[in-house]
């Protein structure tokens, strides 16, 4: 393992275990303060004692830096792999080996804790096919939303990446769109055209009546630009944020409207979330919608909580063939684009 490599892994491992972004942060600027640094001048360094005197590099990361150096497992990496190296879930493994892509992921961009060129490296690297960049939309302001200007210019930098990536893993272009009271989507329509893939969720209000929620919802499934409904109740049921119930609506409806318009029904991974609720995707699922299992994930080490969703949608009885991260990017693309 090469030290970037080390640098890398601990910083996935941190934010599996849920660490501070801070201390995570730390070991991804190591990582890249090291990336042009020969290994002919580490290894000097690291014989001299010097390794601090490259910018970004502290103790922790020096004595990972001179391990990995020597041909061992740094002894902090292997403390971590002991603690949170084991698959997040022993169930859902053979639908998790079927699931190739992920339609909700953030970056730095907005919300997310890591540059898009390291979400994509890490997807990469645990097997999958296929992403969608979907950073959040202009009125969620609390997660730096993009305007229709910062989509236009992610969308060249997506461009970018697509070049150097030679067709061997596709960034799709997306967003994440919050629906608005009356349904309708936050972004500017001729934008939303120019994306892979829109998927569509509720951020605010998540409390209103119920006719009103169901209202807003089918607004926003009838919309043709819409391909998921993401997190549909909104509900938090444990972590750091703290509990949140999950918003009322009509369920059938909504995941009737969701058929109808060949819209997916996000099963979100996040084990905050654990959204659908078990008995809504068993109706999901009894009507025939689609689904889509998501990471919404934040950060890399986050992309492998799909396993929690395989898990639950395994368990329910899901069939792959109906889930659209299991799909080539060829099909999730013309699906997507109806």
């Amino acid at each position: 393992m090469s030290p970037q490599d080390a640098l890398r892994r601990v910083g996935f491992l941190l934010e599996r275990a849920r660490e501070s972004p801070y201390r995570v942060a730390a070991f991804r600027r190591a990582a890249e303060a090291i990336r042009l640094v020969p290994e002919e001048e580490l290894r000097e360094r690291a014989a001299a004692g010097t390794l601090k005197q490259i910018k970004g590099i502290g103790d922790s990361s020096a004595a990972i830096i001179g391990q990995a150096l020597r041909g061992v497992v740094p002894a902090y990496l292997a403390t971590l792999e002991e603690q949170h190296g084991a698959p997040l879930s022993w169930d859902g493994a053979e639908l998790y080996a079927a699931v190739v892509g992920d339609l909700h992921v953030h970056s730095n961009w907005s919300d997310g804790g890591s540059p898009i060129d390291e979400m994509v490296l890490t997807a990469v690297e645990l097997g999958q096919d296929w992403m969608a960049l979907t950073d959040h939309s202009p009125r969620l302001t609390i997660a730096n939303g993009l305007s229709r200007e910062r989509l236009a210019q992610q969308l060249t930098h997506v461009d970018a990446i697509n070049a150097t990536l030679a067709g061997t893993f596709r960034l799709l272009k997306g967003i994440e769109v919050d629906i608005h009271l009356d349904g309708t989507l936050d972004q500017d329509p001729d934008m939303l055209d120019q994306l892979d893939v829109v998927t569509a969720s509720v951020h605010s209000k998540l409390r209103q009546p119920a006719y009103e929620m169901t209202a807003r919802m089918l607004a926003a499934v009838r919309n043709p630009r819409t391909n998921v409904l993401g997190h549909c109740t909104g509900r938090l049921v444990t972590g750091g944020r703290g509990k949140r119930p999950e918003s009322q609506f009509d369920a059938e409806k909504v995941f009737r409207a969701c058929l109808e318009h060949d819209v997916a029904v996000e099963i979100n991974s996040r084990p905050e979330r654990q959204d659908p609720p078990d008995e809504l995707i068993e109706l999901a699922r009894d009507l025939g919608c689609l689904f889509s299992i998501n990471s919404d994930a934040h950060a890399p080490g986050q992309l492998d909580m799909k396993l929690l969703g395989c898990e639950r949608a395994e368990r329910h009885g899901i069939p792959a063939e109906r889930i659209v991260t299991t799909w080539p990017v060829e099909d999730v693309v013309a699906w997507a684009k109806g």
